[in-house]
């Protein structure tokens, strides 16, 4: 079964800035004025360029028998049984075959995240002898336990260290990892070339 992870702040404001464009261009057919038209759809067509780039494409996806990490230029298939290590700051890390060391893109963890899930994790002080909050099940209590001070970033991580130390008890393969390039996030930045092109040569 596939899972995807990736950041939902950047995804949304990624989907939000696609329709904006879409109606700035449709405004700019409908009202075309020469030069002018040209030179706002060349830098429309270059800030979705880096809007794909680094808030559309990036994604973790977990698959049965190997991490995918889809970065803005790259995409890399890593078997989990090659996976040596994870590590999480501001970004997830993942060290692989001969000590090589891959950076998720996402999910990351900001500052302001990690002080969150910090507030989240400390113990909640009693005021007075009466308590006034719910009392959890112990299902919600373990799950409260389970994220106590912890990330979205630390959550994928802890994933993909369990996957990894899962797949090397079954003595899976430990198949070098693939690198592909990513064609998608090529054939965007060359048709915001493209246009950028037209724009300082038509007109």
């Amino acid at each position: 079964m596939k899972q995807t992870y990736r950041s939902r702040f950047a995804f949304v404001l990624g989907w939000a800035w696609v329709a904006f464009v879409a109606f700035n261009v449709w405004d700019l057919i409908v009202r075309y004025n020469g030069k002018p038209s040209l030179v706002a759809l060349a830098v429309l067509g270059a800030l979705t360029a880096v809007v794909y780039l680094i808030a559309l494409r990036p994604a973790t996806v977990f698959t049965e028998d190997r991490l995918v990490v889809r970065n803005p230029l790259r995409t890399t298939l890593v078997p989990w049984a090659s996976i040596d290590g994870v590590t999480v700051s501001h970004s997830i890390n993942v060290r692989h075959g001969d000590g090589r060391l891959l950076r998720l893109w996402t999910p990351v963890s900001t500052a302001r995240e990690r002080a969150k899930a910090q507030r989240r994790g400390a113990p909640v002080p009693r005021r007075g002898r009466l308590r006034t909050e719910p009392a959890l099940s112990k299902a919600e209590q373990a799950a409260a336990e389970a994220f106590a001070g912890k990330t979205h970033a630390d959550w994928v991580g802890e994933q993909i260290t369990d996957r990894a130390e899962s797949a090397r008890r079954r003595s899976a393969e430990a198949a070098p990892a693939q690198v592909r390039w990513a064609i998608d996030s090529f054939a965007v930045l060359a048709a915001a070339a493209a246009m950028v092109a037209a724009a300082i040569v038509i007109g």
